[in-house]
């Protein structure tokens, strides 16, 4: 019975990282709805440089995720399969994916095994990841024209990314 009942505690745990993220607590939130984004840079020698500035007049979507996290390979794959090709001809939307604590050598290894169409930027030092939270992956942050946070996710779930999807849509009026 001991053996059980921890083989069902081992799948039940492995299930919250699962559905939750590569860390199980939400504490540590620097960023809220509503809130504007915090001013950040990036920079890739691959992609160029990125303010965050730039987003201004775009509805983006910014997503934090690890090569090793699980959760976040579900998330990088409904965007890849799902908002790329609803909206890659759209001037007014902006993908903003950042690899925390990767290199631009490790996020462009990465790639070319998965074949990403958009770009990954680098954030090697969590110095951008830093600015919106302490932990946990994935995140993701809907940010309207204004740079004002509009949804926000921690974890995948598909339920939640179809609900983004559409918020997606109607803030670009589609």
């Amino acid at each position: 019975m001991k053996k059980v009942f921890t083989v069902l505690l081992s799948v039940l745990s492995l299930a919250t990282l699962l559905v939750i993220g590569c860390s199980s607590s939400a504490e540590g939130e620097k960023v809220s709805k509503g809130d504007r984004i915090p001013a950040f840079s990036l920079k890739s020698n691959i992609y160029g440089s990125l303010d965050s500035e730039e987003l201004k007049g775009k509805v983006t979507l910014i997503c934090f995720f690890a090569t090793w996290c699980p959760p976040c390979q579900l998330e990088l794959a409904a965007v890849q399969e799902e908002l790329v090709p609803l909206l890659s001809e759209n001037e007014k939307f902006s993908l903003v994916v950042i690899g925390r604590e990767h290199t631009d050598e490790e996020l462009e290894a990465y790639n070319q095994k998965k074949g990403f169409t958009f770009p990954l930027y680098p954030d090697p030092d969590r110095t951008v990841f830093n600015l919106f939270a302490d932990k946990s992956i994935p995140r993701s942050y809907l940010v309207d024209e204004n740079l004002k946070v509009v949804d926000m996710a921690l974890g995948f779930e598909k339920d939640h990314f179809d609900k983004m999807k559409d918020k997606i849509k109607s803030l670009l009026n589609q």
